[in-house]
């Protein structure tokens, strides 16, 4: 039987027991006890395509093995799935760990979702590619240059969105193809400087939600922790600009306009104000067009996400009502389809598809 992946599985179990196997790595494990004092373990999973944790009660023939598991230990877990708002459960599960060829293909991760991220992220390279601004072009050179492979790594968030390796890169691209087709409904915004805010707006992520070489737990990093990814994005950009400027080819920059120290204080803003209020986390307010549009791009995109795994995983309460998933504020409802017209008949109707190749076969015949 092929193991599914996390997402497949989410996407895949529901209120009636659904028997698969799926691969996983262990993120954490922790040992807690019930109101009456007995001991189970909650361990955290993961896999390319996404993560979940698991109960797993002192009574059940796993324990012992699962508290014994080596740290990331990589295994395959089978079982009778089901899933509510508070996530998977599993029943009747047995366990085994990879071999080496077997973890070997596991690290590679799930393929069409690596098909996906090389798109984004060449989409991403391009679109920074075409910036214009001689400063801003070459400080997003230098941080491909010197973060690239980390950069493709992390996720956009430890969850709720994109919560994956790779997850960012799935999230700027995503903010950039908004950005790139509303600078043409708004032609006053500054493209460039919008670009380059849409890649560096998360680029703190890379200390705060980064992934190892060879593995799908997110690594905890005293630095992610103490300042939070917004101020090390601030930290990130002052130093590449340093760096920049201490380049000869830019010296002759401090005539160009608008002026190169006002150019590095706007990037600086739209990382600072990109959460959109303080409670959010936010030491400023977006006081620019770019700032505001850079700030609902996130949060859209963020939010679409969050709407789209929900429908891969709510269970169905009423008829076209699904079950309220956080951090979405309200049970979502299924969409409304595209209008189709009915098609036309009658002798002035336009040939049907079917009707069109049989007259283009007729015609190569008779020709």
């Amino acid at each position: 039987m092929e193991a599914l992946t996390v997402a497949q599985l989410k996407e895949q179990a529901g209120d009636s027991p659904l028997y698969a196997e799926v691969d996983l790595q262990l993120q954490s494990r922790s040992i807690k006890s019930t109101r009456a004092n007995k001991p189970y373990l909650e361990l955290a999973f993961a896999d390319s395509t996404g993560s979940f944790s698991l109960k797993i009660w002192e009574d059940r023939p796993l324990f012992q093995a699962a508290r014994d598991w080596p740290d990331t230990v990589m295994i395959r877990l089978a079982g009778k799935w089901t899933q509510n708002q508070y996530g998977l459960d599993g029943n009747d599960l047995n366990a085994r760990v990879l071999d080496a060829a077997e973890r070997a293909l596991f690290l590679t991760g799930d393929p069409e979702l690596q098909a996906k991220q090389h798109h984004d992220w060449e989409f991403i390279v391009a679109i920074c590619a075409s910036i214009r601004d001689p400063r801003l072009k070459k400080i997003t050179g230098k941080f491909f240059e010197k973060f690239a492979d980390n950069f493709r790594r992390s996720a956009a968030a430890k969850r709720n969105h994109h919560a994956r390796r790779g997850g960012l890169v799935e999230h700027v691209a995503q903010m950039m193809r908004a950005a790139h087709a509303l600078c043409a409904v708004y032609p006053s915004w500054n493209r460039d400087l919008l670009f380059a805010g849409v890649l560096f707006h998360d680029c703190g992520k890379l200390w705060e939600n980064s992934y190892p070489k060879d593995g799908f737990n997110q690594i905890h990093s005293l630095r992610g922790e103490m300042l939070g990814h917004i101020p090390i994005g601030i930290e990130v950009v002052n130093s590449l600009w340093r760096e920049m400027l201490e380049d000869p080819e830019c010296s002759g920059w401090l005539t160009l306009e608008p002026a190169t120290e006002d150019v590095r204080l706007h990037l600086l803003h739209l990382i600072a104000s990109h959460h959109g209020q303080y409670e959010f986390g936010s030491p400023t307010l977006p006081r620019s067009p770019e700032a505001f549009a850079l700030h609902y791009i996130d949060n859209i995109d963020a939010k679409m996400e969050m709407i789209k795994d929900s429908y891969a995983t709510a269970a169905l309460i009423a008829p076209q009502i699904y079950e309220k998933t956080f951090p979405l504020p309200a049970n979502l409802v299924t969409p409304l389809a595209e209008f189709q017209a009915p098609p036309e008949t009658g002798p002035d109707a336009p040939p049907t598809s079917e009707e069109a190749t049989a007259a283009r076969a007729d015609n190569a015949a008779a020709g």
